[in-house]
């Protein structure tokens, strides 16, 4: 069994894409480890805010089974998979991690370099697994937020509920 980080993201209905998002992960893969949810300004584009987060969870799958089924829960809640690479979305979920395998397995790189580059992506996971070392950097998440230069992306932790379980508080 393989622990896999995912980041997900949405700037369209946020509240209602990110619960159905985690009802589905619950669904496949039991009990799920989230960060607070951050609101982010778009970025690469000019649109509305985004709702970001990043879950964590024990997975049978193989790294192409698991791309599937996540292609598939954004493509149930509407995403368009035909308009520019930064655009509006309803729902955007990555694999982060897989264990720490790196290299291309499947046709996806691993880790996704988005980890590196973007605070809404290493805030969250560094919530999580602060203490998981990045399987090329060598660097804990922890540590790798500590170095983030902070002062490029802003983002700030909203307050969410998911079923009746409040994850993130503004405060």
């Amino acid at each position: 069994m393989a622990r896999v980080y995912v980041s997900i993201g949405s700037n369209i209905d946020q509240q209602r894409h990110i619960a159905v998002c985690l009802d589905a992960l619950a669904e496949h893969f039991g009990d799920l480890t989230l960060s607070s949810v951050y609101e982010s300004e778009a970025v690469g584009f000019t649109g509305d805010n985004f709702y970001n987060l990043a879950a964590g969870f024990d997975c049978t799958l193989g790294v192409a089974a698991l791309s599937t089924l996540l292609h598939r829960i954004e493509d149930d809640n509407g995403r368009r998979r035909d308009g520019p690479r930064f655009s509006a979305r309803t729902l955007d979920i990555d694999i982060l991690t897989y264990d720490a395998i790196a290299g291309e397995i499947d046709g996806i790189l691993l880790p996704r370099d988005e980890i590196l580059d973007n605070a809404f992506v290493l805030w969250p996971l560094a919530e999580i697994a602060a203490d998981e070392r990045h399987p090329v950097e060598g660097k804990s998440y922890g540590e790798l937020w500590r170095r983030y230069d902070k002062n490029g992306q802003k983002l700030w932790p909203i307050d969410f509920t998911w079923r009746g379980r409040v994850i993130s508080s503004a405060d």
